[in-house]
């Protein structure tokens, strides 16, 4: 099997976000692979296991991303691209969509898997256009995957239930938390990354224009949420705390 996988260099999710000047602060911050898309790296290195085939991962972004990639091959992977996009002045979703597409139109590929969201933007977007502009089914938020031949057998949750879903080859899938568990780097694996191909690639090199790929939406604000007010301890018997409890919704909070 020929697999893509579509990674993103996120904040670690341990990371406090600061603004400044209405713009977020990455200065000194901690990057890491987008905790989705692990999940889809450790699925493709196991199709690639029980299939046969290789494994490249593509991500789009600065120089910096280099470091995630390496990740990734440490995991397992055999190949990563990284297509530099510092030259778009305003991306969103549809540009990196839009350059990925541009990238793969000419790849034969089997499979093409990425996390549901990122844990900085959350929009879900990506995989979805992408599946879209390259004219191939997708399945999302899958949680179980089978491949046989041709078809794949495909999990997916649907709002705390699921649903299965037969796809021919080739598709799209978006995974989430339940796939599988991914695996650490090795520090075998971790010496073998230092010479796995990892190719760096310019618009120009696409030949993409980048007013073609400038951002369809804008952001108007950034902000962080308000802080959460300090709560109220009831006291007197558990009667006397309901009634408390009712007045309060109903004359402080407003929700009955």
């Amino acid at each position: 099997m020929n697999i893509y996988v579509i990674m993103k260099r996120t904040f670690d999710t341990e990371e406090k976000i600061v603004l400044n000047g209405g713009q977020i602060d990455d200065s000194g911050a901690e990057f890491i692979i987008n905790p989705y898309d692990e999940y889809a790296i450790e699925e493709a290195i196991v199709l690639r296991d029980e299939h046969g085939g290789e494994v490249t991962v593509v991500t789009v972004g600065s120089e910096d991303a280099e470091k995630e990639l390496r990740t990734a091959l440490a995991m397992g992977a055999d190949k990563a691209v990284l297509i530099d996009s510092e030259d778009v002045e305003a991306s969103d979703q549809f540009s990196t969509a839009a350059i990925i597409a541009t990238y793969l139109k000419d790849k034969e590929f089997d499979m093409i898997l990425g996390g549901n969201m990122a844990v900085d933007n959350g929009t879900g977007q990506v995989g979805p256009r992408l599946a879209e502009m390259l004219g191939i089914p997708q399945v999302t938020t899958i949680t179980n995957l089978k491949v046989d031949g041709n078809k794949a057998t495909i999990i997916r949750d649907v709002e705390g239930d699921e649903e299965t879903v037969e796809v021919s080859l080739p598709v799209l899938v978006t995974t989430q938390q339940g796939l599988n568990e991914p695996r650490y780097p090795s520090l075998p694996g971790i010496m073998k990354a230092k010479n796995k191909p990892l190719e760096t690639l310019e618009l120009d090199d696409l030949d993409i224009d980048e007013d073609d790929v400038q951002a369809k939406t804008k952001t108007l604000e950034i902000f962080l949420p308000p802080k959460k007010q300090a709560g109220k301890v009831l006291d007197g018997e558990l009667n006397q705390q309901v009634q408390e409890l009712v007045i309060l919704l109903k004359s402080e909070a407003k929700v009955i």
